[in-house]
């Protein structure tokens, strides 16, 4: 008689006591370095939500489970719920074709899966290789196994692009194939090793720089995955400072877009060597040619082809190596092929006459340029291979690459798909071999910690000491902030930044101009929007104060400041979205639920006439009789570059009298007057401020000279007559042609000035100026002129005076008339 069928939960009870062990491997191995154990299981689910943790990539926690069902956990009684599950089942079964499932760990009364791939491989063509550049099978490398080498094979590395260009996914790839993750995590399903953020993963975007390390063929990397969105351009300046080499990635259908020019820009200021790779070549319209064109004329660089693609869109298959002409194919069997493995071979006449004509068209132009930015490599070409460029070695020409990339003349450009698991492998061999090693770059510097920790993203573990040129955290640091310097003394900073000045050029500097050197914080862009931030109750605003505090020191382009009028507490970012990944931060990790008033623009004042004042302040306080009479002269600056500190002259008969001491009061009385502008109180700039005369009683103390010279102050800016600015941005507009007349004529009604209309494949890239005030809401707008498909990118261009009618329409807003 045939037994009856076990329910689920009496099947996982009697499977248990074999499991166990191997359940408690498995938990301590769920996603790689650095987990130790599982949540805290949830109720029994019933046997279809089984079958959907074995779906997920990552064995992912089981309340992150429940909330992708809608929170169901006991049953499927809700019928959103159920249709879910039922899509999850079809998708398992398509799946099962090439995948075992393997129990890899039971909790309670419900069971996780491991899902482990199986291929079968057979080459039969000669003269070919196939490789796999994975790690050896098994499970994935500890973090305590990462080589330590000499200096020479580190790489200190950042990832930089424009959003959505696949910075993350190709991070996830070279993770993966280093074999220090499993499985490879998806940016929409938010399971990516770099996006460990709630936000990050809620919208698929990266938000913090996240540091990972990991070694690729007896070399250690270092590896930084920055933000490409605009709002969190300071993540990627704070970042760069302290990287040897980059890897700027390319949308290849997209080519050289807004906030590329941007980290392009930072990278160009820090003088990064960096390496090219266009992604997405599988993409539709994806095309090569135009994306290495538009780098070429857009980042006024020049680009050496490394690679060139095999097919582009949906042909895209491979690419060729332009160095040894060999190519390079991968063969997927299904879409779950990992590109592990594939075919590579030299590139024959006989394999694809046009292909083989190409490459060696594209390798005889890359010999020539690489002979005009390398006079060594020249006299090798002009003597012995004259005659026969293919007889070059591959390794000369590499080694000449690599220089002509350290001294920043020119960038190799790669192709793939990250997203497709293409080309990901030859890019981390370009690293290795084209960009710099910490020793090779000219500065250099001592840290001593209590703590060391080497990063994973959001997974650490310590370590005992760390060699130069490498990438770790510390802990304990309070006072600390990004862009700080840690040094053991301030003769030990002044010793290096004297050495790093002679590297430089070796010119002689005073001491404060060798400390400024090295110890020069980030530059950060001042903040356009603000609102108010309140706590629910008086108790929790000490909370919100050290929440804000905190936040402050991770991101220094978030500004707090207290209205004096109000008391509130004013958060001031580069950004909508900005602002509200602080506010949820706040409630996400520190538990307070706070209340952000409307979102308004950050103008400014400058004064449109030159005007003097006088001010005597005369006050006696306690036996001591403070008398102070100061007289100043403000003119506007004329200047192409907006200054926000006022520059500060002194007539000849103060300068000669004025004791040393008194400067700093005078300075700071000035300065502190511009910070609020007497109209609306929003930050005074372009002004220049000439001291005419002062007298001071010797007993007066210098915070009277200060409150004294700030009200004279007061007076001569608004006797200067006071013009508002407001922000301007540059816009990029991504549109069809069906929809550019529509968004142009948008534009126009939002005193928009269009610059440039470009060609991008099928669409349009309108260039133009808006003003800031005009842009709020701007996207839902646009989404719905164009049917979803325009995209559009903001970047702050400069501050422009509004018209009388404006101001006035401006000041009657603010005053509560209209």
């Amino acid at each position: 008689m045939a037994a009856a069928p076990r329910s689920l939960p009496a099947l996982c009870r009697a499977l248990r006591p074999a499991a166990a062990s191997a359940a408690k491997r498995a938990g301590r191995q769920r996603r790689g370095p650095g987990w130790k154990r599982f949540p805290p299981p949830p109720p029994p689910p019933p046997a279809a939500l089984c079958f959907l943790l074995a779906e997920r990539r990552r064995s992912a926690p089981p309340e992150e489970l429940r909330a992708r069902l809608g929170g169901a956990g006991k049953g499927t009684r809700s019928g959103g719920t159920a249709l879910e599950m039922g899509a999850t089942m079809l998708r398992i079964t398509r799946k099962f074709s090439v995948n075992t499932l393997r129990s890899s760990s039971l909790c309670n009364e419900h069971v996780y899966f491991r899902k482990t791939k199986m291929r079968v491989v057979s080459v039969t063509e000669q003269n070919c290789s196939l490789r796999n550049y994975s790690s050896p099978p098994g499970d994935v490398k500890s973090l305590r196994s990462v080589i330590n080498p000499h200096i020479s094979r580190i790489r200190n590395i950042g990832i930089m692009a424009h959003i959505d260009a696949g910075k993350t996914t190709t991070t996830e790839r070279m993770l993966y194939y280093s074999g220090y993750i499993r499985t490879l995590g998806d940016v929409d399903d938010g399971d990516t090793v770099t996006d460990f953020m709630v936000q990050e993963r809620e919208r698929g975007i990266t938000i913090q720089s996240a540091a990972v390390t990991f070694d690729w063929k007896d070399y250690r990397i270092n590896l930084i995955d920055t933000p490409g969105h605009v709002d969190f351009t300071v993540e990627v300046e704070r970042c760069l400072r302290v990287l040897d080499g980059a890897v700027a990635v390319f949308d290849a259908a997209a080519g050289v877009e807004a906030q590329t020019l941007t980290v392009w820009r930072q990278a160009d200021k820090h003088q990064i060597p960096r390496i090219c790779f266009l992604n997405k070549m599988d993409k539709n319209r994806a095309s090569f040619t135009y994306a290495v064109e538009s780098i070429k004329q857009k980042l006024k660089t020049k680009p050496l082809l490394l690679q060139f693609p095999i097919g582009e869109a949906k042909t895209f298959r491979g690419l060729v190596d332009v160095v040894t002409k060999e190519q390079i194919i991968w063969k997927p069997t299904s879409d779950l092929d990992d590109g592990k493995n594939f075919e590579q071979k030299l590139l024959r006449e006989a394999d694809d006459s046009n292909l083989f004509q190409e490459v060696q068209d594209a390798r005889n132009t890359l010999i020539e340029q690489v002979a005009d930015l390398d006079d060594e490599f020249a006299e090798l070409v002009l003597g012995e291979y004259s005659e026969n460029f293919d007889l070059i070695p591959a390794d000369k020409l590499r080694s000449a690459i690599r220089r002509i990339t350290l001294a920043r003349k020119a960038v190799p450009v790669l192709c793939g798909s990250a997203l497709k698991n293409k080309g990901v492998q030859p890019l981390l061999d370009a690293i290795t071999m084209y960009l710099p090693a910490p020793n090779e770059r000219s500065y250099e510097f001592l840290e001593r910690m209590s703590r060391l920790l080497l990063p994973f993203a959001d997974q650490q573990i310590e370590i005992p000491s760390l060699m130069p040129g490498n990438i770790a955290l510390t802990v304990g640091l309070k006072q600390s902030a990004t862009g700080d310097t840690i040094v053991s003394s301030k003769a030990s900073a002044v010793a290096a930044a004297r050495r790093a000045g002679r590297d430089a050029g070796g010119e002689k500097r005073s001491t404060s101009d060798v400390e400024s050197l090295l110890l020069a914080g980030v530059e950060i862009p001042d903040p356009v929007f603000f609102c108010t931030i309140e706590p629910p109750s008086v108790a929790k605003q000490q909370e919100l104060d050290n929440a804000l505090s905190c936040l402050q020191r991770e991101d220094p382009s978030l500004k707090v400041k207290l209205d004096p009028d109000t008391g509130q507490t004013i958060l001031c970012g580069m950004g909508e979205l900005h602002i509200e990944i602080i506010h949820d931060r706040i409630k996400r990790e520190y538990g307070i639920e706070t209340y952000l008033g409307p979102l308004q623009i950050a103008y400014r004042e400058t004064i449109l006439n030159a005007a003097q004042s006088t001010d005597t302040l005369d006050k006696t306080v306690g036996d001591k009789r403070h008398f102070v009479t100061a007289e100043l002269e403000v003119r506007p600056r004329l200047g192409e570059r907006a200054m926000t500190k006022p520059v500060i002259e002194y007539a000849a008969s103060v300068i000669e009298a004025l004791p040393q001491e008194l400067q700093g009061a005078i300075e700071n009385g000035i300065t502190n007057s511009c910070i609020q502008g007497p109209l609306l109180g929003f930050p005074v700039q372009d002004i220049d401020v000439t001291v005419q005369s002062l007298t001071v009683h010797p007993d007066t103390s210098h915070t009277m000279i200060s409150a004294c010279v700030s009200r004279c102050m007061q007076k001569a800016l608004k006797k200067a007559g006071i013009q508002i600015l407001e922000p301007l941005m540059n816009i990029e507009i991504t549109v069809s042609e069906d929809h550019l007349s529509a968004a142009l004529a948008d534009l126009a009604q939002r005193r928009g000035t269009i610059q440039e209309i470009q060609s991008r494949q099928d669409n349009r890239v309108v260039v133009a100026a808006v003003p800031l005030a005009e842009t709020m809401g701007y996207s839902t707008v646009l989404r719905t002129l164009t049917s979803g498909s325009a995209t559009f990118t903001l970047e702050l261009a400069s501050y422009q005076a509004l018209n009388s009618q404006e101001q006035s329409a401006l000041l009657q807003r603010r005053m509560g008339l209209v």
